[in-house]
């Protein structure tokens, strides 16, 4: 059992490691973006399914709350969390137009969307995306090694090098916390830093 413990965790760290050589210029301009939106009171919008809704409410969170340093709330939301918004439109239309429907109503131009799919297939994050190009929102597309296409219709696509899942999700999240450190430090502890200098 130990032996089987350890490989995980080696398989984990060794697709996170792949991930990051790969991704390193992306990951930055991808906070550069955020934080430029953020920045100019743009907002960020992400969505996704199952263990990628989480993902979104995670990184959602670490936006609204904090991350590492202390400083004023940034307006993220995850938009697969209003349940009932959501089965009203499934109910009356179809599952597939959950996030589309969201975009069109809430989001304007200059924010940003942030689709998260294992798989790259799933119909609602699909017709999530289209909606938030129609919106002339910047778009991210979080996913792994079966969604390469689709993440190619966003912006910023990051493709994760792996088809099993849990490895996915385990590198998605940890973007997502390293996203959320950078943009942090480019809003405001870059910021301090030069002001201590100029004193």
């Amino acid at each position: 059992m130990k032996e089987k413990i350890l490989g995980i965790f080696e398989e984990s760290n060794s697709v996170k490691e792949k991930f990051a050589r790969e991704n390193h210029a992306l990951i930055e301009d991808v906070s550069r973006a955020i934080a430029e939106a953020f920045s100019h009171g743009r907002r960020v919008f992400l969505f996704g399914n199952g263990g990628s809704a989480n993902d979104a409410s995670h990184i959602a969170g670490e936006f609204v709350n904090r991350f590492k340093l202390e400083r004023p709330p940034l307006p993220a939301i995850a938009i697969n969390t209003d349940f009932g918004v959501m089965t009203a439109i499934s109910n009356d239309y179809d599952f597939a137009e959950v996030f589309a429907k969201q975009l069109k109503a809430l989001a304007e131009e200059g924010d940003i969307a942030v689709a998260i799919t294992t798989s790259g297939g799933s119909a609602n994050v699909i017709k999530g995306l289209e909606a938030a190009k129609k919106k002339k929102m910047r778009t991210v597309v979080l996913t792994g090694a079966k969604g390469a296409k689709f993440a190619a219709r966003a912006e910023f696509g990051f493709v994760v090098p792996s088809a099993d899942t849990p490895r996915v999700q385990e590198t998605h999240i940890t973007l997502g916390h390293v996203i959320c450190q950078l943009v942090e430090e480019i809003l405001f502890e870059a910021p301090r830093k030069r002001g201590q200098q100029s004193q």
